[in-house]
C-alpha cells in the first residue's frame, strides 16, 4: 500500500520543482551575471539560483510549514515534524551561466534522515526524474534501470571537479590514471542529472569528490530506485568525501580502483 505521506510529499516536490524550473528557463535574463563567488573565484552564484531558492521554499512553507529545511544558498530551518527538505535550487549554475544546457533543480525529502522522496528537474531536457523509497524511479511515465553491467574497460564514466584550485588538479590527475581503463568519461557539470543518468542508462557509473548534500540527495535516491548502488569510499555511505553511483556488478571494482588512486583525496 502506498505511503499517503510519501504521495504528498511526491506531490510537493514535484509541484515546487516545476515551478522553480520553470521560472529558470523562461526567466533568465539576457545579462545574467555572477551575483556572488563562494569556495573560490569560480565558484558562482547567480541572482536566479537565489530567486528560484527563494521560490521553493516560499512554496514549503505554505503547504509544508512545520518541515525542515537545507537549502544550498543558505536556508536553513530545524523543522519539528521529522521531514526535512533537502533543496539545491540550481545545479549546474556555470552551465546555466553560460547557456549551455544541463542543469536542474534537485528536491529531496528525508524522513527521520533518509531520502524518501527525490525529484529532479531537467526543463532544458524536458524530463523530470523521480523516485520515492521502495517505489522504482521514473522519468515521466518511463521506468528508469541502469545498465547491464559492463566490465571496467567497457565503462562510461561520469566525474565532475570541484572549485578549488588543488582539488581541481587531484582530481584531473585521478582522472588521467582513469581515462586508460575505461570506455570514456563525461563531465557534464551537473551532479544531480549526472546520478539520473546512471539511473537511466546514459551512463554506467559516476564519481565524485566534495558534493554537498544537496547535490546528491535526491539523484542518488533515483539512482538506488533505479538498480543502482550508491556509496562512498568501502563501507562508507555517499559524501563529500566521495561519491559512486553505479551498476551493481561495476560498484565494487570501481570503488577499489578509486580507493587505490586516492580519489577521496584533495
Amino acid at each position: 500500500m502506498t505511503d499517503p505521506l510519501l504521495t504528498e510529499l511526491l506531490d510537493v516536490a514535484l509541484e515546487a520543482a516545476r515551478r522553480a524550473g520553470a521560472l529558470l528557463r523562461d526567466g533568465r535574463p539576457d545579462d545574467l551575471a555572477v551575483a556572488m563567488t563562494k569556495s573560490s573565484a569560480i565558484d558562482v552564484v547567480t541572482e536566479m539560483d537565489i530567486a528560484a531558492e527563494k521560490l521553493i521554499t516560499s512554496f514549503l512553507a505554505e503547504h509544508r510549514p512545520q518541515d525542515g529545511l537545507l537549502g544550498e544558498e543558505g536556508a536553513a530551518a530545524p523543522g519539528t515534524s521529522g521531514i526535512r527538505w533537502v533543496i539545491d535550487p540550481l545545479d549546474g549554475t556555470v552551465n546555466y551561466l553560460y547557456g549551455l544546457p544541463t542543469w536542474a533543480v534537485s528536491i529531496a525529502a528525508e524522513r527521520d534522515g533518509e531520502a524518501v522522496v527525490g525529484v529532479v528537474e531537467a526543463p532544458m531536457r524536458g524530463e523530470t526524474y523521480r523516485a520515492v523509497l521502495g517505489g522504482g524511479a521514473y522519468a515521466g511515465d518511463r521506468r528508469l534501470a541502469v545498465r547491464p553491467s559492463p566490465a571496467l574497460d567497457q565503462t562510461l564514466l561520469g566525474t565532475g571537479f570541484g572549485y578549488v584550485q588543488p582539488r581541481r588538479a587531484h582530481q584531473a590527475d585521478v582522472a588521467q590514471r582513469v581515462i586508460p581503463l575505461v570506455r570514456d568519461i563525461r563531465r557534464g557539470g551537473s551532479a544531480a542529472i549526472d546520478l539520473c543518468d546512471v539511473a537511466a542508462g546514459r551512463l554506467d557509473a559516476y564519481y565524485e569528490r566534495g558534493l554537498n548534500p544537496w547535490d546528491l540527495a535526491a539523484g542518488a535516491l533515483i539512482a538506488r530506485e533505479a538498480g543502482a548502488l550508491t556509496g562512498g569510499r568501502p563501507g562508507e555511505p555517499a559524501s563529500g568525501e566521495l561519491t559512486l553511483a553505479a551498476s551493481p556488478g561495476l560498484f565494487q571494482p570501481l570503488q577499489e580502483l578509486l580507493e587505490e588512486l586516492g580519489a577521496w583525496h584533495d
